[in-house]
């Protein structure tokens, strides 16, 4: 496939602001996603190369939020393994079953989680998992980790979004600390999912590459703007990618 400069300069773009966005509060696939779709290649290539580029940015992000301490190191083994577990339980379930009641639960669910993010005082502010005992931590992520690496598999949009909510309104983590090990996860999932495409050979560099690199970019400027301001960036952004999430579900419904 061919592209023209300005295809790849706009596919770029909204790749830079997916990774920026994704990388604060999750959801930068409901960006980058149709931008790759807008430029006429097949529905695969689409989602093969959008792959490509959010798996290098979720790197850097992740590897950001690592280096800066942000994440809860001792969860991760437990969570990553039960994210694939549940991913692949999700992808043979949605095989089965259509995802008609998941939307028409969301559409309830979302506008409810976003009240409560943006009505209670101090949500996400402070880490208080040492409330809590670390055994109870591990197992609480890896319960999250099992639910919503179901969720991906079954239906997908917004699931670092979703991991970021659960590990902070149940396992007390700060924002940004939820971020860090979100990120963890969805790179784990993310690495996967694009050895099978790249296997496949339905990247297509020409334009996953260039994207590539504006994601990353955007994931670098938005995961230290995360760490260095936390809830007060992540807070408002979280709720808007809700927003976003809400809008797409009601308009693919």
């Amino acid at each position: 496939m061919e592209f023209e400069m300005m295809q790849i300069i706009m596919v770029s773009g909204l790749v830079f602001l997916a990774g920026f966005i994704d990388s604060i509060a999750g959801g930068g696939g409901l960006i980058s996603l149709p931008a790759y779709v807008l430029t006429g290649m097949p529905m695969h290539a689409a989602l093969a190369s959008n792959k490509f580029s959010s798996t290098f940015g979720t790197a850097f992000s992740a590897f950001n939020f690592l280096r800066n301490g942000k994440v809860y190191v001792k969860a991760i083994p437990v969570s990553v393994v039960f994210a694939l577990l549940g991913s692949s339980a999700g992808a043979w379930v949605a095989l089965l079953t259509g995802d008609e009641i998941l939307r028409y639960m969301l559409m309830v669910m979302i506008p409810i989680v976003a009240i409560v993010v943006l009505t209670k005082k101090g949500f996400g502010k402070e880490n208080r998992t040492d409330t809590l005992k670390q055994s109870t931590i591990i197992l609480g992520a890896a319960g999250a980790a099992l639910t919503i690496g179901f969720y991906d598999g079954f239906f997908g949009p917004g699931t670092g979004t979703f991991l970021i909510l659960i590990f902070t309104a149940l396992l007390r983590f700060d924002l940004v600390m939820a971020n860090g090990n979100a990120k963890i996860i969805n790179l784990s999932s993310n690495i996967g999912s694009l050895v099978t495409f790249l296997i496949g050979g339905h990247v297509v560099f020409q334009l996953a590459i260039p994207a590539a690199i504006f994601g990353i970019l955007g994931n670098i400027i938005g995961s230290s703007l995360a760490i260095k301001i936390g809830a007060k960036i992540i807070k408002p952004i979280l709720v808007g990618v809700l927003a976003l999430l809400l809008v797409n579900i009601i308009i693919t419904n």
